[in-house]
């Protein structure tokens, strides 16, 4: 009885190490022939392109270069009061203070698009009379950011050369919505400023009591 059980005991020894032997070579070809071609895209035998598991393997910078990158504005200054506006020694004109009209422009829509050059700004306005409302939407095709400063300028009979401009908003963005209500007739709409090294198209979307600007 003795021999038998000390025969036994060997035995299942041998197994035990039979069996961490082919777990040790089962694991080390899973391990070849799938983990390394799809989580590495090391694929020694040629089994990952076999059986198609080396597509699943994507290197980071393939992820980095499939991923949007987010645009940033080329300046971030900070905008303070005192640049809002022109100057102080820029009087407001006394047209400001004209009565409002009996009646406004029609209502009208309109969707426009504006081609802002790189590294340069450009204007849009529309005429506007006193108390006069509009809703406004912009924003950047591409989503690059613009210097924007939304101003207004008062209709005068003989206007100087530096014309006096009320700033209402000023801000780096990509998009932009609001109601505006004309705190004076005159011109009123956005200047853009494109600090970005390539062309940034504005989709402009106008609902309101306006006129298109005529020059």
């Amino acid at each position: 009885m003795e021999t038998a059980k000390n025969t036994l005991a060997v035995m299942d020894k041998k197994q035990l190490i039979k069996a961490s032997i082919l777990a040790f070579v089962i694991g080390g070809l899973v391990l070849v022939t799938t983990v390394l071609p799809a989580e590495y895209g090391i694929d020694p035998l040629g089994t990952g392109k076999l059986f198609g598991i080396s597509n699943i393997y994507v290197q980071d910078d393939e992820i980095a270069a499939a991923m949007p990158m987010p645009v940033v504005p080329a300046t971030t200054e900070k905008i303070t009061i005192d640049d809002l506006g022109s100057p102080a020694e820029i009087v407001k004109p006394m047209e400001a203070n004209n009565p409002t009209p009996e009646t406004q422009f029609a209502l009208q829509r309109n969707t426009l698009e504006i081609v802002v050059p790189a590294r340069k700004g450009i204007e849009y306005k529309v005429n506007m009379l006193k108390y006069g409302s509009t809703k406004y939407e912009w924003s950047t095709v591409d989503n690059s950011i613009l210097y924007t400063d939304f101003h207004g300028e008062v209709k005068e009979a003989n206007p100087p050369a530096e014309v006096f401009y009320e700033s209402y908003t000023i801000v780096n963005t990509n998009n932009m919505a609001g109601t505006f209500t004309a705190p004076f007739e005159g011109k009123q709409g956005w200047y853009f400023k494109n600090d970005n090294n390539h062309d940034v198209t504005v989709i402009l979307k106008l609902e309101g009591q306006y006129e298109v600007f005529m020059p």
